[in-house]
């Protein structure tokens, strides 16, 4: 039997190293994780979140629901109105209450470096289940700053390339990885069954009368 070398079975980007790494978020896992976070009694309600891979905004949207202000900018300009800025170039931006964010994929390590330096009461990324597991990683990031918690979806969170979307499948499984300040035993919770609940309507802009016949998820 052949091996199947489909992009999300193998769990990797197909994007060139200096590409755009343009999965946007669904809403609904975000609001998951402000809804875990609450539950360990941490009122958001009065925090600053920054989201410094804002893309088209997904992400956004639910974490303005949640705090009381959501700094937000992009490298790239997808036309969401943001501020085009480089989170990984120059001075330390101010501190904030929390960074929560999809990074991008080659990138992730340095977004959580940085996050980490700049947050005053927790970092949050979204990553492929997959991120846990290598030996580099583990040397240069889990052995001297581990998360408080790896969150895994016990459903799948599908991610289109360049589209957001509620239709679709994928083999790749995501988790959200949680540093709270002071607290580094790592505990691995799962996110129950909860898209159903969590999304809400004018979540998903409308689809394009056309799709590729090479649309992409991960």
């Amino acid at each position: 039997m052949s091996q199947n070398r489909s992009t999300a079975v193998m769990q990797r980007r197909v994007e060139a190293h200096d590409s755009l790494d343009d999965f946007p978020t669904p809403p609904w896992a975000t609001r998951a994780l402000c809804e875990f976070i609450d539950a360990q009694g941490i009122d958001l309600s009065g925090m600053i979140c920054r989201e410094p891979a804002a893309n088209r905004g997904h992400m956004v949207l639910p974490l303005a629901e949640a705090f009381s202000h959501v700094e937000a900018a992009d490298v790239f300009d997808y036309g969401a109105g943001f501020p085009q800025l480089d989170y990984l170039f120059g001075p330390l931006p101010e501190s904030v209450d929390w960074t929560i964010t999809n990074p991008p994929f080659r990138l992730a390590e340095q977004f959580i470096e940085r996050a980490c330096q700049t947050s005053r009461v927790g970092v949050a990324v979204i990553v492929r289940a997959a991120f846990l597991e290598s030996v580099g990683r583990y040397a240069d990031l889990f052995s001297r700053n581990p998360p408080s918690f790896v969150l895994q979806f016990s459903e799948r969170v599908v991610m289109h390339k360049g589209r957001l979307a509620p239709e679709g499948s994928t083999a790749t499984a995501y988790a959200w990885l949680v540093w709270i300040d002071g607290e580094d035993d790592t505990r691995l919770r799962w996110i129950p069954p909860c898209r159903k609940r969590l999304e809400r309507a004018g979540d998903y802009p409308p689809a394009p009368a056309s799709l590729s016949s090479k649309d992409e998820t991960i």
